[in-house]
């Protein structure tokens, strides 16, 4: 998750996503984190990205 949040550059950003939700749905699962953190978790993240395009944009 933190490697997502460093990003600047919108395309790698979007490439890693898909793998850090990934993980977020899998400990939800196996209960290490709570379902509604991850789901927290995911739209911050979401929304780091969107606003990346809107930055240089």
């Amino acid at each position: 998750m933190k490697k997502v949040g460093n990003f600047t550059d919108k395309t790698a950003a979007e490439q890693l996503l898909p793998k850090v939700f990934s993980m977020l749905d899998r400990l939800a699962a196996k209960n290490i984190l709570h379902k509604n953190k991850s789901a927290n978790s995911k739209a911050k993240l979401a929304r780091y990205v969107n606003r990346l395009t809107a930055a240089v944009a």
